[in-house]
């Protein structure tokens, strides 16, 4: 039987506690150390359990579940159940403390799950076991304490790890260090690791930066095997490699990218059929060609799984030789690349797809900039680049009937401004600003949305394995909470029926023209599921495209690159193995939790960078609105898109309470009521390129004034109770000068 067969057969069979006897018998097919093996696998992931009777059965069985260990920086944890989605914490078991089981962030345990007291609340869960450890660096700053040094971590998820003498190489202290943990510790003995690499002088946005990559497994050198095989490969294409591939160099293709763009993954093309339909060519860079399966390159791009982007750099998936050489479509050289040819309507309607190896000439290199001018009338451009001005048209106006046909099919478009950060030639930022999204830039994004849809039905309909996008169904409980947001402005949202999308499109299409709706599109965004990879085609529910994946971006994204291998052996007719439904699994995991990892490293030096921008303006005043609520603040937005939090206690003049299920905060005496939108004038107080936090404060007359009202007896103010027990006392103690009486406790029957 096929490994992956069998787990699967015998995960099922366990629902019910059975003897290694009777799964042979259940499992006479299976040979015996086949068997052993697989329940073993299944026992080490913590899916199976055995009890003292030595019976197996699914751990939740046995009331357990196996997930990832998620500290915080106080001394409780949550768990995170496998297979469930990453963007929802309703599923998260709530980790007590002394129950972690001295498991660390990140780590893979099995929980056995309690009831929380009282019955209310989150489950409860202790740690039984280990399973495996996260196993990653820690990154932190270098103490020395007498003749001892430490590394205190940058964040406290970690503890402080003991490092010997000898293990600390050329770093010093105060510098910010990664450590490989060599020793976990157990309360008794103290963790331990050694210094892997200095990361520079604490205190610097350089170490910050190194620290985030690190943490989060993002290396930019590359091994010598790959360097050496990339710098192997020649950089203009030889005839041999033109032969048996549809030659397209004489054809009108031209690439479309940012200003600042280097490498040029894709190309288009469009012309006219004898039918009167149009012929969309989306040609991509043949990444396959050049990466072969289980190459030093192909093991690396599959370890990197996706480029890195932050502000004036990119840590490449591919080394440049092929990113930026011979990958790149530059103009006028020939390339190798991958070709969609797609047969359209006027109205976008698609009637065939084909797909060939082939070889291109790119005639111009375009930038989203020039072509939007272009399609605006600019007389210059126009002049300029007049053989393309048609093509730029006829594609604009294609551009327009596909999006309309996706709209109608039901596709969400957010279109939720995106902040962009400039820097000066130090990589210094020197403004923000929110990128502008012109008709070149949605054009291309429609061909591409083309191509990958097409290439997924072809292969879902062949039964041939791939790595799709995938996108499913919002959670329920998200998708009421939003539902409940939006059901104030007049929207009525039926949860029962997810998979109706028109309904979210009423509420994007109110809340484009009305700026008390800014943030309901932002709020829908944070209802739906993350998007991941994997081997089955699930659809993409944003999209509302029933076939989904990557195809065009391979310089830059693993799945593509292994989505180009499996179409290329589909239209070869050559025979599917086991091993490529494996390859494809498991591309579609490691990528799935590579471009998360990315996500993190951008979000987080994205963050960095708008702090080091700002901490110019530290003292000036903003308007701002509400982006956030939670306990212990508000997170306030600027015009430019720079977000900080103002802290609860800087909430001055009432007591405020925080609202969790209608995410507000409001004042108990004037009723000052702050929910995601609501507009603020704030102040800017510290902004840190070190942590990225940026703190705020209510600027002056920015909040109301709690009014003591007036005793009719006396004239005299009556005192405000405002706050918990405990402040309630301590402001009687202000008062009077003693100590009040602390109140009686009422006992439970």
């Amino acid at each position: 039987m096929v490994k992956n067969e069998l787990e699967t057969e015998l995960y099922a069979l366990l629902a019910a506690p059975m003897r290694m006897e009777e799964i042979r018998r259940a499992l006479p097919q299976a040979g015996k150390s086949e068997l052993k093996e697989a329940l073993d696998r299944l026992v080490a992931d913590g899916r199976v359990m055995k009890n003292k009777k030595n019976r197996f059965a699914q751990s939740a069985h046995f009331g357990c579940v196996a997930g990832t260990y998620l500290a915080t920086e106080r001394a409780f944890a949550f768990v995170s159940p496998d297979g469930g989605s990453t963007a929802d914490k309703s599923d998260d078991l709530f980790i007590p403390p002394d129950a972690s089981g001295g498991a660390w962030h990140g780590d893979h345990v099995l929980v056995q799950r309690t009831e929380r007291a009282g019955g209310r609340g989150r489950t409860e869960g202790t740690v039984i076991r280990i399973l495996q450890r996260a196993g990653k660096e820690v990154t932190g700053a270098l103490r020395q304490r007498g003749r001892h040094y430490f590394v205190e971590p940058a964040s406290k998820k970690y503890p402080d790890i003991y490092i010997d003498p000898h293990d600390i190489g050329p770093a010093a202290p105060g510098d910010s260090v990664a450590v490989a943990v060599t020793c976990y510790g157990d309360g008794k003995i103290l963790p331990q690791g050694r210094v892997q690499a200095v990361l520079g002088q604490e205190g610097t946005i350089e170490a910050s930066i190194a620290s985030i990559l690190r943490e989060n497994g993002v290396y930019e050198a590359f091994p010598d095997d790959v360097l050496s095989q990339a710098d192997a490969l020649p950089q203009t294409v030889p005839a041999a490699d033109c032969t048996g591939r549809l030659d397209l160099r004489d054809k009108l293709i031209f690439t479309i990218d940012g200003d600042d763009a280097k490498d040029f993954d894709d190309a288009v093309s469009l012309e006219k059929l004898e039918n009167g339909h149009l012929l969309l060519g989306v040609h991509i860079a043949d990444v396959s060609h050049y990466v072969t399966p289980d190459s030093p390159l192909d093991r690396e791009a599959f370890r990197r799984g996706t480029s890195v982007y932050y502000p004036g750099h990119v840590i490449p998936m591919l080394p440049f030789a092929l990113s930026h050489g011979i990958c790149s479509l530059n103009p006028e050289v020939d390339r190798l690349t991958f070709s969609a040819l797609l047969e359209l309507d006027k109205d976008g309607r698609r009637y065939t797809a084909k797909f060939a190896k082939s070889v291109i000439r790119s005639k111009a290199r375009m930038t989203y900039n020039n072509v939007n001018k272009i399609l605006a009338g600019d007389e210059a451009l126009r002049t300029q680049y007049a053989p393309l001005v048609d093509a730029f048209e006829q594609m604009n106006a294609l551009a327009h009937a596909l999006y309309k046909r996706r709209v109608e099919r039901g596709a969400l478009e957010l279109d939720i401004p995106e902040a962009q950060i400039i820097v000066d030639e130090a990589g210094r930022p020197v403004d923000i600003q929110y990128r502008e999204r012109g008709d070149a830039e949605k054009l291309i994004e429609e061909f591409m949305l083309q191509a990958n849809e097409a290439v997924a039905e072809f292969m879902h309909r062949q039964e041939k394995p791939t790595v799709y996008r995938v996108h499913e169904n919002p959670d329920p409980n998200k998708l009421a909470a939003f539902a409940a947001f939006a059901r104030p402005f007049g929207y009525r949202i039926d949860t029962s029926k997810p998979e109706d999308t028109f309904q979210m499109q009423a509420v994007l299409r109110g809340a484009k023209n009305d700026p008390k709706q800014r943030a309901l599109p932002t709020l829908l965004l944070r209802s739906l599921a993350r998007a991941r990879y994997a081997d089955e085609c699930l659809g993409h529910y944003g999209l509302k495209a029933k076939f989904y994946l990557h195809f065009t971006s391979p310089i830059r994204r693993y799945p593509d690159l292994m989505a180009h291998r499996m179409l290329q052996k589909a239209l070869l007719d050559a025979e599917f193995t086991a091993a490529d439904e494996t390859a494809c699994e498991e591309a579609a995991a490691q990528s799935t939790t590579r471009e998360f990892a990315a996500d993190e490293c951008e979000r987080g030096i994205d963050k960095l960078f708008i702090a080091a921008y700002m901490q110019r303006f530290i003292g000036e005043e903003f308007d701002a609105e509400v982006s956030g609520v939670q306990s212990f603040g508000l997170f306030v937005s600027l015009a430019n898109g720079c977000e900080g939090l103002i802290r609860v206690e800087l909430l001055a003049g009432d007591y405020y309470q925080y609202d969790e299920q209608h995410m507000t905060m409001q004042g108990r005496h004037t009723g000052k009521r702050f929910t995601i939108g609501t507009p603020i004038r704030v102040r800017l107080i510290a902004a840190s390129e070190i942590t990225g936090q940026i703190d705020f404060a209510p600027a002056d007359g920015a909040l109301p004034v709690s009014e003591a009202p007036v005793s009719a007896a006396s004239g005299d103010p009556v005192p405000s109770f405002s706050g918990n027990r405990a402040q309630r006392r301590r402001q009687d103690r202000h008062r009077t000068g003693r100590k009040g009486k602390k109140p009686p406790t009422r006992k439970r029957k």
